[in-house]
């Protein structure tokens, strides 16, 4: 998926990009060196003390994180745990949906009923569970946490070379996620 999104951003931007994906660890300090990071799975969250340090002072200090929940659902570990962490960090109500209206949804293509459908919400498991919002800790007015459980990361993982057979580009909501991180 992350070369996938890299290779969209190329086509459709400006952006400088660095097309190594690099994997950090968030008890790193390597993490303060990049605007955006990506994180997903389908299993328990659970923050030490020193990677919720990080992952809060990240945020506050501008970097912005796109979460993404592999099994798109609502009541799953990876949901739960998710949630519970971003209590646990940034306080009970600090994770919040987002309108459809938000300007993540128009910081490069506009995509005019908020978030796009993933197949996977259609058919993944077989739930038909279609999810009409995304959630987001903002900070200062601007998004730092995105969180998704639309599963988007298994949705973009494909040969980007295969975009071809694709009537409408599925990664461009990708690309708004980072023209917003990078420019809001």
């Amino acid at each position: 998926m992350p070369s996938n999104l890299l290779h969209s951003l190329v086509e459709y931007t400006t952006i400088p990009i660095d097309e190594k994906e690099k994997v950090v660890l968030l008890s790193s300090n390597d993490i303060f060196k990049s605007p955006f990071c990506y994180l997903s799975g389908h299993k328990l969250v659970e923050f030490s003390q020193q990677e919720r340090d990080h992952f809060k002072r990240y945020v506050q200090n501008g970097g912005f994180v796109f979460v993404d929940d592999c099994n798109h659902d609502i009541d799953g570990l990876f949901a739960k745990s998710f949630e519970q962490e971003m209590s646990r960090t940034f306080g009970p109500k600090a994770l919040q949906k987002i309108p459809n209206n938000h300007p993540i949804y128009n910081s490069f293509f506009h995509f005019e009923d908020g978030p796009p459908t993933t197949s996977f919400e259609l058919n993944g498991w077989g739930d038909d569970l279609v999810h009409d919002y995304l959630k987001a800790i903002t900070i200062n007015g601007r998004i730092g946490v995105l969180y998704s459980n639309k599963d988007y990361g298994c949705e973009w993982d494909y040969d980007f070379r295969n975009k071809r057979f694709l009537a409408v580009d599925n990664t461009r909501f990708g690309v708004n996620i980072v023209m917003y991180a990078l420019t809001a």
